[in-house]
């Protein structure tokens, strides 16, 4: 008797409590949040272990990723699936608008608008991501984010603006800002 189940593949990842690098949402600047994931000193969150992020490289205003495809990122069709693709275009310009944002502000993506151009797969070896705000206001920010491969070719573009409040620790240290009628 043959069996003709395909091989099986496994991946495992390990990740930190997620509360631990929030607490320090209202401690840090964002670029200094940012740099002290990169630096290990602040867990980074689950979702860059769960897709597999090698690197990432902060500056005011400016994010830069990279992941390597994997077959796990894949889709039915044979290339890395849009959403992963996405993960990394919002993660980009997100974090570019966290990098300019004082102690105290915290921030959520509005909308996502993904153009995708050409497919990525393990032969495109490494993805680079790069975030860039184009502008920022007192409670909006647009940013932009660039996919490329090895050779520098567009793979996706997106735009992202985001919502700028007060974090819950600002507002804490703040008591009048709570119970201010509105």
């Amino acid at each position: 008797m043959t069996q003709t189940q395909p091989v099986t593949r496994h991946r495992s990842f390990s990740w930190s409590d997620p509360a631990e690098s929030a607490a320090q949402l209202g401690r840090r600047d964002g670029l200094g949040l940012l740099r002290a994931m990169i630096a290990g000193e602040v867990p980074a969150p689950p979702v860059m272990q769960m897709v597999g992020l090698d690197r990432i490289t902060a500056d005011p205003g400016r994010v830069t990723l990279e992941m390597t495809a994997q077959e796990f990122h894949y889709n039915p069709l044979g290339s890395v699936h849009g959403g992963v693709l996405s993960i990394l275009l919002d993660t980009a310009a997100a974090c570019a608008v966290h990098s300019t944002l004082p102690a105290g502000t915290g921030y959520t993506s509005l909308d996502l608008n993904v153009k995708f151009l050409r497919p990525a797969t393990v032969a495109t070896g490494v993805l680079r991501c790069e975030g860039t705000v184009i502008q920022r206001g007192r409670r909006t920010a647009l940013a932009e984010a660039k996919l490329t491969d090895d050779q520098g070719r567009l793979i996706a573009y997106a735009t992202s603006s985001c919502l700028l409040f007060d974090s819950e620790a600002s507002l804490a240290e703040r008591p009048s800002a709570r119970s201010a009628p509105a």
